[in-house]
């Protein structure tokens, strides 16, 4: 399953038994909706979908988890019944803890008799980067510690994630995707640690550095500024260069640069030209305009937004 900036989410599913039609109510996992249409394996529309045949719906209030079963309901009310008894439970389930904690303070809490659970909120870009990382993350459970994943699901970052993690002191970690919205306001204000990787194995990495005590020296991205891509011209023999707007703090010849797109990264490179009036500049402040390039990368879209931030290196506090 997986969530499409423009149909909104979609499931693949294998239907085992009966027929799957255009408009029947389904139920899946924590899921339900009424299914708007189902395309084949070769992303053409179809009526419906017997035995044996695997379809792509789209219609679901939310994605589902992979291995979920799905039904089909002949009452929508009493399916929308089953489905919010079911959130009730699954809730009452993982929030049971309400203290704050993060991977720098586990350590501590856990001399002190106390946070021998580390509880994580994961959001990934897609379902099987979801699974697989939450997997992982369960396996690095010990005798003394134990990691649990409360809740992981696709999409950026938001602010019901940071009061599902509040409320069940968990730390947020997101792969390949950024905050939405407010939701990083939310997190500095509640306490919530949000922890941002495009590795998994550094996400791995760290989590078990935490667990054992021994974070090694991190790398700490300082934040400088957002630009707004306005229009994209392509130049021959050059490529794509866009019209930004700096709409907060500055960006600078060497700053690191990430590529947001409906709150999901989609590229993270170094910067390939930074101009003004067709002049090579060191820095662009907030409310300036300003052309860009990116080394390595064409692929830039009017309404996208380009995060300029510094890396330092800074040993790890317990």
């Amino acid at each position: 399953a997986r969530l499409d900036r423009n149909r909104g989410p979609m499931a693949t599913i294998l239907v085992q038994d009966g027929t799957l039609r255009v408009g029947d109510v389904v139920v899946a996992g924590r899921t339900v909706g009424r299914v708007r249409a189902l395309l084949d394996d070769r992303g053409e529309q179809v009526k419906e979908a017997g035995p044996s045949t695997p379809v792509e719906i789209l219609g679901l209030d939310g994605v589902p988890e992979a291995g979920d079963s799905v039904n089909v309901a002949d009452d929508e009310k009493v399916a929308k019944q089953v489905v919010e008894h079911r959130r009730q439970a699954w809730r009452k389930r993982e929030l049971a803890s309400t203290a704050k904690v993060s991977l720098e303070n586990l350590m501590e809490r856990i001399n002190e008799g106390e946070g021998k659970e580390l509880k994580i909120v994961l959001k990934a870009d897609v379902q099987g980067s979801a699974e697989a990382l939450r997997a992982a993350l369960v396996k690095l459970s010990t005798e003394k510690v134990r990691v649990n994943v409360i809740a992981a699901a696709v999409g950026g970052v938001t602010e019901s994630d940071v009061n599902l993690a509040k409320a069940g002191g968990a730390v947020i970690v997101g792969f390949h995707v950024r905050p939405a919205g407010k939701s990083s306001k939310l997190a500095e204000q509640e306490g919530v640690q949000i922890r941002l990787y495009d590795i998994i194995y550094d996400a791995l990495d760290e989590v078990k550095s935490a667990m054992a005590g021994l974070l090694a020296p991190i790398k700490r991205e300082v934040p400088l500024g957002k630009l707004e891509v306005r229009e994209v011209f392509s130049i021959p023999k050059v490529g794509a260069v866009a019209g930004c707007m700096v709409t907060d703090g500055k960006i600078t010849r060497r700053a690191h640069l990430r590529i947001i797109r409906d709150a999901i990264q989609v590229y993270e490179g170094k910067m390939g030209s930074l101009r003004r009036f067709k002049e090579d500049v060191g820095e662009v402040q907030q409310g300036y305009e300003c052309g860009v390039m990116i080394a390595g990368w064409n692929e830039l879209k009017q309404g996208d937004v380009i995060e300029a931030y510094d890396v330092v290196e800074e040993a790890a506090k317990l």
